[in-house]
């Protein structure tokens, strides 16, 4: 199935409206922890709930969307979503009681009701949270490796102006009177939205398997086995890392240190979003013509990890300085490492693949998440020095890329 038989706009909507509805969460998540009587460490152990969960249900999802196509995996993915986003509304109501709990270690994290169902949320949305692997294997499946990188650009293009649209709606409601709440009406009507685009504006199509699916075990023993995929887990896995010491620890320091309200926190990411979708757009589009994807993947991660170093100062031009480095490396290194491992992999396991790096990435959140907490308490805002760490060693850890590249397209 190539693009020129399935128009990739119906895909592409879908991450709009998906990465809208969830990027939403990103202003207040925090504000909402802390007023049901949470803390930092409760706010990144529950970021850390929904990559556990995520961890287990993806290369499930992954699997079963290759052998009963995406479109069904895609619904039942968002209806977890809907149900998650009622159950935010329910605890923003609730009040705010310390549960009848023996033992600090589980109070540490979870000492009220309301916090409880949020962890509950989390969970639910989680464990069927497969739609962004989902995704990325049906356009593999509509896509000739000719159009992949423009293609996955595209995707990420679509998915970063629904991460405009979504922390700026965020920002607006939540100035209301309604406060927090509002938002996450909004996310409830975004994830309807998103429902109904799958349900009836999304082709099915066959994915590329010309044999007898195996059990998602065997399947996952089979793709380690293939050339370059333990490779591009891993890698996959480092990027995640520093993302998630950088997407927990941010929101704490500005809120707790800079004293940013919902709004400021809102406006900061939709204008990171802004300036994504620009970089994943023209600016992409011109670079992957003249520049191959892993020399874009190592460039990318440099200028990552320059914006994260300096994530760490307190002045508001820095952090918007910092923002347009973020920008423009995660704009040219991601779309371009999705390529490259879409075009490595087997057509017959994009699926099973796709769930597996999705997964990758879980465990990664996980250990940023928790970690990243952790060190946050401890070190302040010198935690963004150790994710750009990360970038930098990710930036040298691709350099056989550049070969793999040359042998795979």
């Amino acid at each position: 199935m190539t693009s020129e038989r399935v128009s990739i706009f119906p895909i592409l909507l879908v991450n709009f409206v998906g990465t809208m509805g969830y990027s939403i969460i990103l202003p207040f998540i925090v504000v909402l922890v802390l007023k049901v009587g949470g803390n930092g460490l409760s706010f990144g152990f529950l970021q850390a709930t929904y990559s556990f969960f995520q961890l287990i249900g993806a290369p499930i999802l992954g699997d079963w969307s290759d052998r009963y196509g995406r479109r069904k995996i895609l619904l039942i993915s968002e209806v977890g979503s809907l149900v998650a986003w009622v159950l935010f509304l329910v605890a923003a109501y609730l009040p705010v009681r310390e549960l009848a709990i023996h033992g600090q270690a589980i109070k540490v994290f979870a000492n009220t009701i309301p916090l409880l169902l949020l962890f509950i949320a989390r969970a639910v949305d989680g464990i069927t949270g497969g739609n962004i692997s989902v995704a990325n294997a049906y356009l593999a499946d509509i896509s000739t490796k000719e159009s992949r990188k423009k293609n996955f650009g595209q995707l990420s293009a679509a998915a970063n102006i629904g991460f405009i649209a979504g922390p700026a709606l965020a920002g607006v409601l939540g100035a209301t009177a309604l406060g927090i709440s509002l938002p996450i009406i909004a996310a409830i009507f975004v994830s309807l939205l998103s429902l109904g685009t799958i349900a009836f504006g999304l082709k099915d199509v066959k994915p590329k398997t010309s044999m007898p699916i195996a059990p998602e075990r065997i399947r996952v023993q089979a793709i380690l086995k293939l050339p370059y995929i333990p490779y591009f887990l891993v890698l996959y896995f480092l990027i995640f890392l520093g993302f998630n010491f950088f997407f927990v620890t941010f929101p704490m320091y500005v809120v707790q240190q800079l004293n940013w309200n919902v709004l400021r926190l809102g406006i900061f990411i939709a204008v990171l979003g802004g300036a994504m979708v620009i970089v994943q757009g023209p600016v992409l589009s011109k670079l992957s013509s003249r520049i191959s994807g892993s020399a874009l993947v190592i460039m990318g991660m440099l200028l990552l990890a320059a914006g994260l170093a300096l994530f760490r100062s307190s002045s508001v031009f820095v952090l918007y300085i910092g923002l347009l480095f973020y920008a423009l490396g995660n704009g040219i290194s991601w779309p371009s490492f999705l390529a490259l491992l879409a075009n490595a992999s087997d057509d017959k396991y994009q699926g099973v693949i796709q769930g597996s790096a999705s997964s990758t990435g879980s465990l990664a959140s996980i250990i940023g998440m928790v970690g990243g907490a952790f060190l946050y308490r401890v070190m302040g805002s010198a935690i963004f020095l150790v994710a750009a760490s990360f970038m930098a060693l990710i930036a040298a850890s691709s350099y056989w890329l550049i070969g793999i590249e040359k042998k795979t397209n």
